[in-house]
């Protein structure tokens, strides 16, 4: 009680209490008097509010202990039923012995303290001993296991990531329980500690790209990651690219997957996607359920995928090239439909072109932006009504609707959101080569689009593989996907210790 009153009435002047914070904080060793711990845990946590204070007596040895925890960040049936009613029922002289929690550790510096309880865990500090107990009782709010709301999925698993790590790292674990998945931690940040995990199997990763990654992650000096898209952008190989080079996904199912085909996984805390490295530019065509349907009908779909990523770049300018330079190309009859239907236009195709991608780009955002039943009513009843309206106003033509709404259909097919995304900003100066120059310009367009391409890397790898430089063997999962059984191998732009994946055993005999 004597040292309860000592802490709230403060007895220490402000110089003192100074001189203890000077002496042992910047040492950063912990005193063995508990009353100038406890005046080094007020002046850390100053002006913290949800700093908990809880004053204990050890039994049978009558020491006096201090347990300090942030309320929202622990687990309160924790420290009650599992710290503190074993210390002050049934300890021994150490006074740890027979706490039950699952991890108990010791802290001689104040920094291992701080980050300590900043991250959840509780300290006890008792009288007489230069050290601190660090009980594992973190129990901060997290949301339950959800559907990924972005990569949905027919016959795929129907689980998501969500904000803490060890959780997305134990769903991993259910697809690889092997003791080959390693993992590495690395803390980044100077202000917000975020935890970073690399998972990896260590008899299939390449350990060059593995030591690339690491290297990257190390060097990063900044306050805090607070989104693994943030991350991705700060190792990337070229920021000035509209293409992905890192793949995001919230699929624990996905996120195996690479792992087996030898890539590596960034599991970052807080964060509900796991970033994937190296990428090439067919993986993200690949879905979850490419590998769940029968052969011929996932080879279909990823044939559509690539078509509608050739419509979603180059059907505006297609369009903008054709009646602004070579009308000739179209049909007669076409062309005086087209013709009817521009005859009270005022703007050029290249305007009239950019005024409704825009309308689509603003819609497509206020639907995700508003809650889920006003946005989907925003995407379809703002679309006819504003095309609609539009088209009666002599705005725009009734065949430019047709087009951007092609182009819209084909950009929602694709399965990666971040590669889709890129395609909508490629449209833009696609669109504008085309008005100016026809149809050499987009040639001029495919010539640069496919020298970035080529040039472009992923953690070293070449993001164009496997058509540059070409992998005869990866094809079979690019284009189109043979049957399983024909998978043998992984793939070559991982560069994997063990190439082999699958022993092929199939046979006439065997089908029959």
């Amino acid at each position: 009680m004597f040292l309860k009153f000592l802490f709230k009435r403060r007895l220490f002047s402000n110089t003192q209490e100074n001189e203890l914070h000077t002496e042992h904080h910047q040492s950063g060793i912990l005193s063995a008097s508990l009353t100038k711990n406890i005046a080094c845990i007020d002046a850390i946590f100053s002006n913290t509010p949800d700093l908990t204070v809880r004053f204990l007596e050890i039994k049978q040895t009558g020491k006096q202990a201090v347990l300090i925890y942030l309320e929202g960040l622990t687990d309160k049936n924790v420290i009650n039923n599992h710290v503190i009613r074993p210390l002050i029922n049934d300890s021994n002289i150490d006074g740890d012995a027979h706490v039950t929690v699952g991890h108990v550790m010791t802290a001689i510096v104040w920094s291992d303290v701080e980050d300590a309880i900043l991250h959840g865990m509780s300290a006890l500090f008792v009288d007489g001993r230069a050290e601190a107990q660090l009980f594992d009782t973190q129990g901060w709010p997290q949301r339950a296991i959800e559907d990924p709301k972005t990569e949905a999925s027919l016959r795929g698993a129907h689980q998501g990531f969500v904000e803490t790590s060890s959780q997305n790292i134990a769903m991993i674990r259910r697809y690889i329980p092997n003791r080959e998945l390693k993992i590495k931690e690395l803390i980044v940040g100077r202000r917000g500690k975020t935890k970073i995990s690399i998972l990896y199997l260590e008899d299939v990763a390449n350990v060059a790209e593995l030591h690339e990654l690491e290297h990257r992650i190390k060097k990063l000096n900044i306050d805090s990651i607070l989104y693994t898209g943030e991350l991705n952008e700060l190792i990337e190989d070229n920021y000035l690219s509209p293409f992905p080079q890192f793949m995001l996904t919230e699929r624990p199912d996905v996120t195996a997957s690479h792992i087996l085909q030898g890539r590596l996984a960034v599991i970052v805390d807080r964060s509900s996607s796991a970033l994937i490295g190296p990428t090439t530019f067919t993986s993200y065509f690949q879905s979850a359920d490419d590998y769940s349907t029968r052969w011929l009908v996932a080879s279909f779909i990823r044939l559509q995928r690539f078509i509608g990523f050739l419509i979603a770049i180059f059907l505006p300018s297609f369009y903008i090239a054709v009646i602004s330079f070579n009308y000739e190309v179209i049909p007669i009859k076409l062309l005086l439909s087209i013709g009817e239907s521009r005859g009270q236009v005022p703007f050029p195709p290249f305007i009239e072109a950019l005024i409704m991608e825009f309308a689509i780009e603003m819609l497509r955002e206020a639907a995700i932006r508003l809650p889920q039943p006003i946005g989907q009513t925003v995407g379809i009843v703002g679309g006819i009504v504003i095309g609609q309206a539009a088209v009666q106003a002599g705005i725009v033509s009734n065949i430019m609707v047709i087009v951007v709404a092609l182009t819209a259909i084909a950009s929602f097919i694709l399965p990666n959101y971040d590669m889709a995304s890129g395609i909508r900003l490629i449209r833009f100066p696609m669109m504008l080569l085309s008005a100016l120059f026809g149809f050499f310009g987009i040639v001029m367009g495919i010539v640069f689009l496919l020298a970035h391409l080529i040039s472009l890397e992923s953690l070293g790898t070449p993001f164009g593989s496997p058509l540059a430089p070409l992998r005869i063997k990866d094809l079979k999962d690019t284009f189109f996907r043979v049957p399983l059984w024909k998978l043998t191998s992984r793939p070559k732009s991982t560069n994997p210790l063990q190439p082999t994946r699958l022993e092929n055993n199939h046979s006439k005999d065997d089908s029959q």
